[in-house]
């Protein structure tokens, strides 16, 4: 009886008696877990990482937006339980797959985490089980790489078990946006399966908006990030043309942002971060080329983003020279790493890159960051510096990749000898004596 599995897990979902596993615990996966107990379900966390499951074990959280004393509320009441055993996915009628989906060095989507992941669930797979993935890829994964898999067990999807895509919508940082108040987009391998996936998220979030089918959803993530890389590079392209021209790019997009219809602000920076703008157009791009299909736009934003460092040298460069320094045996402070302001993420950071060619480029590197207190490059690790005016001053050039609200501007500019702004985050502040320049404004033309 196909109703049979649907209809009981919708009261198991009704009285919050469903088994809810979490696969993979990170800035995806973790708040999920603690939304869904917080609905009142008992959730297991799998891991392949033995260090991030014991320390959730211990009540501490490493994702900036779960505060530690949430894990702890749960591991303590019996609610929250992380494991690295994949095991544990036995025993649960729900399952979310939050797995990383990076891009190989030949900038194609790596799947192999989603597979193990899809691996483990078919080792432990049983009638009347959920499965969603969250992890952001092509269009056709759910499709073609978790339906074949789960039907070669033996299972009717649709019938015996449910498979659905749902993708993370996550801004970490964002104080108003997160994944309770976040609208999340469901779409099933089949009617059912849709119809069962809402239902469990309308559990505990506000709100679901339910497409035709898992290749849309997946889609939706895409067209999002995409949209974002694309602005992004259209607004870092008008910082360079505003250079050339002798104009102030930040003071434009000011001015056009004034208009209350048909223009979006974004602003520009030293690159893109995070582990979606930089990664998921790629994924899109990878598929249209697997069908002879060439995405010129998405590509050329990419091109453009990722020549943002380079571009940012230029400009460090050409503030030294102009104050009779060369880059060569410079000593140079970089003051934030993580991708994005007040956050501890370093995923895909531009800073990242910015360091390597300040170094190839020969100048002696330091960093500061309030959130990010050791930083892994290479097999060793390197740790942030305090900010002391001693630092300021010994240093020939700041230079700003992360605007942290924690930084006093007004101070920094006062005892630092240069600085160079990528995030036009001292904007007001007094500099009589030219020592602040700042990405997408040339004062020599100007």
């Amino acid at each position: 009886m196909p109703e049979k599995h649907f209809k009981n897990l919708l009261e198991k979902m009704e009285y919050r008696s469903a088994r809810v596993c979490v696969i993979g615990l990170g800035y995806v996966g973790l708040p999920l877990a603690m939304e869904a107990c917080k609905a009142g379900y008992f959730v297991s966390g799998y891991d392949v990482n033995p260090v991030k499951v014991e320390l959730l074990s211990k009540g501490k959280s490493d994702v900036d937006d779960v505060p530690s004393q949430d894990v702890r509320k749960y591991i303590d009441n019996g609610r929250f339980f992380p494991s690295d055993d994949p095991d544990v996915i036995s025993d649960a009628d729900i399952v979310l797959i939050c797995v990383p989906t990076p891009l190989s060095r030949f900038k194609e989507p790596d799947m192999s985490y989603i597979e193990d992941a899809v691996e483990k669930v078919c080792d432990n797979i049983h009638p009347g089980m959920l499965i969603i993935l969250e992890s952001t890829t092509y269009p056709g994964t759910t499709r073609e790489l978790l339906v074949p898999k789960f039907e070669g067990k033996g299972f009717s999807v649709g019938d015996d078990i449910f498979v659905a895509f749902s993708p993370e919508r996550v801004d970490p940082g964002n104080p108003q946006w997160h994944t309770g108040n976040t609208p999340k987009v469901v779409g099933g391998a089949t009617e059912q399966c849709t119809n069962l996936a809402s239902a469990f998220y309308l559990t505990f979030l506000e709100k679901v908006v339910p497409v035709s089918s898992a290749d849309a959803a997946e889609m939706v993530k895409l067209l999002e990030n995409t949209f974002r890389s694309v602005n992004i590079a259209l607004v870092n392209e008008m910082a360079m043309i505003c250079e050339k021209l002798g104009l102030d790019v930040w003071e434009i997009i000011s001015a056009a942002a004034s208009k209350p219809f048909g223009f979006m602000p974004f602003y520009p920076g030293p690159g893109v971060g995070g582990h979606c703008i930089p990664i998921d157009p790629h994924y899109l791009a990878w598929k249209l080329r697997s069908m002879n299909f060439n995405a010129h736009f998405i590509e050329l934003a990419s091109e453009v983003n990722y020549r943002m460092p380079n571009f940012a040298i230029d400009g460090i460069v050409a503030h030294l020279n102009n104050h009779g320094k060369c880059l060569k045996n410079s000593t140079v402070l970089i003051m934030g790493i993580a991708y994005k302001k007040n956050i501890s993420d370093v995923r895909e950071s531009p800073a990242l890159d910015l360091i390597q060619l300040l170094m190839d480029w020969g100048a002696d590197v330091i960093y500061t960051d309030p959130y990010v207190k050791k930083l892994r490059w290479g097999s060793d690790y390197i740790e942030s510096a305090e900010l002391t005016e001693e630092l300021l001053k010994s240093v020939d050039i700041a230079v700003l990749t992360t605007d942290h609200s924690d930084f006093d501007y007004d101070w920094i500019a006062e005892h630092a000898p240069l600085i160079y702004d990528t995030r036009n985050a001292f904007s007001g502040v007094a500099d009589e004596e030219g020592k602040i320049a700042t990405l997408g404004v040339n004062k020599l033309n100007s």
